[in-house]
């Protein structure tokens, strides 16, 4: 068996790296039919403004859900991972050995582990941030409604259902999330270091999903006076902008607002940037008269670099919310122990499971190869009781397959005990050799 994700993160790249590796829900879909087509089992990929990341899964690749098949990088779907390297590398445009650069692989135990972190927000930049819960949640719904050739089975459906148990476990059970800061407050937090307060600024928010909901939602808090919302669907802008008591602009109206507005949050999901150093330039000729202040949260980024070489412009990426975030943790942070205790334990149900499917080929064999016994013995015996009457060569076939479920009752549970620890192969091994098992392996 082989569990695995590989993927890029706030961690291991700067924002620049990040935004190459973004697929459209479209491509993204793609690219999980075309991994299961080339031979692995199952894939779900989560794609969030900090992180890329695919999890896969392949059965029947030898090795075992033992604690080695974490630890040694699982040697058994080393294969599959090439695979997901490539189809990442291809994504951004680098080679293979530029992209191992800025990806990581976490395999088998430490595959499950890196979830259950990523979903709670402990692997988050925002730590106790709600929004990764919702994210995980919708990449693997969106993954499990494909339609055939199926992309989800019963591993990653468990995975990623136990791992958001988990994720409200910890929202219900600790403070982590209380008073959370998150990616679009961090946000607004970075502009009141640059305006003091916010009250009576004109605000431009770019997109209509939920980071920018929740930018409406901060701002709003903050006293702005104005706020516009632009979206390249103009029914869903003017819906958003309707509950905040604003207004909605289509995306060829940008140049219009910029000569009168203080602060702009970028979060759309468009694949290239909506606001150019051109776009700018032309709307403000000279550059603006006031400091006007732009945060980027967008992934790929919505406002060209350049832009910020602009006199008197400000612009700031996701990278940059960082420092701000530190500032604000020392709480949440408290509460990380709590988190980590819940994240093991949940860890720990997952693996039992996972690990005990090594076993159950075998399992299978002892049973058929036990009823097989039973079955040439009964027949056996009762050609030589044909006198019996109907009922009575019942009672004997029941008791029979009684017997035969309470001496295999122990070995069951035994084997199963041996996967969960960790020490399925051995075990396993004696098994196929005491009772003429032949080669089953794990599956």
């Amino acid at each position: 068996m082989s569990l695995a994700v590989v993927g890029i993160s706030h961690h291991t790249a700067p924002i620049e790296v990040r935004e190459r590796f973004v697929f459209s829900p479209r491509a993204g879909a793609e690219a999980l039919v075309r991994l299961t087509r080339e031979g692995v089992g199952e894939a779900v990929m989560l794609s969030t403004c900090n992180r890329t990341e695919i999890y896969i899964y392949t059965a029947g690749e030898g090795g075992g859900g033992g604690e080695g098949e974490g630890n040694a990088g699982e040697k058994a779907g080393e294969g599959r991972i090439e695979q997901t390297i490539e189809l990442l590398a291809r994504q951004a445009g680098y080679t293979i050995e530029e992209a191992r650069r800025c990806l990581y692989v976490h395999g088998g135990r430490n595959a499950a582990e890196h979830l259950f972190r990523v979903v709670t927000s402990l692997d988050s930049m925002v730590l106790g941030e709600a929004q990764i819960q919702g994210q995980v949640r919708a990449a693997y719904e969106q993954a499990a409604a494909e339609p055939p050739p199926k992309v989800v089975g019963p591993v990653l459906a468990r995975l990623f259902q136990t791992a958001l148990s988990v994720g409200g476990r910890v929202r219900s059970e600790t403070a982590l999330g209380v008073g959370a800061a998150s990616v679009p407050s961090a946000a607004i937090e970075l502009a009141k270091k640059v305006f003091g307060s916010l009250k009576g600024r004109r605000a431009l928010v770019l997109g209509a999903g939920e980071m920018s909901e929740l930018a409406l939602e901060c701002l709003t808090a903050e006293g702005v006076r104005t706020l516009v919302v632009a979206n390249r669907t103009e029914e869903r802008a003017r819906e958003l902008a309707e509950r905040v008591g604003g207004t909605s602009v289509r995306f060829d109206e940008l140049p219009a607002q910029l000569p009168t507005t203080d602060i702009i949050i970028a979060a759309t999901s468009a694949p290239h940037p909506v606001l150019t150093r051109e776009l700018v330039e032309r709307a403000l000729p000279g550059g603006p008269r006031h400091p006007l202040f732009i945060v980027d949260i967008a992934l790929p980024r919505d406002v060209e670099p350049a832009v910020d070489s602009i006199e008197n412009v400000f612009l700031y990426d996701i990278d940059d919310l960082y420092q701000v975030v530190d500032e604000s943790l020392e709480r949440r942070r408290a509460e990380v122990p709590a988190a980590e205790r819940i994240v093991a334990q949940g860890v720990d149900d997952f693996w039992r499971w996972y690990a005990g499917l090594q076993v159950v080929p075998v399992i299978q064999a002892l049973r058929q190869r036990a009823e097989a016994v039973r079955r040439t013995e009964v027949e056996h015996a009762l050609r030589r009781l044909a006198h019996l009457a109907p009922g009575d060569r019942e009672a004997i076939e029941v008791l029979t397959r009684q017997l035969l479920n309470k001496v295999l009752h122990e070995p069951t549970v035994r084997l199963k005990e041996a996967a969960a620890d960790g020490n399925a192969e051995e075990v396993l091994e004696m098994a196929r050799f005491l009772f003429e098992l032949g080669e089953e392996k794990g599956g």
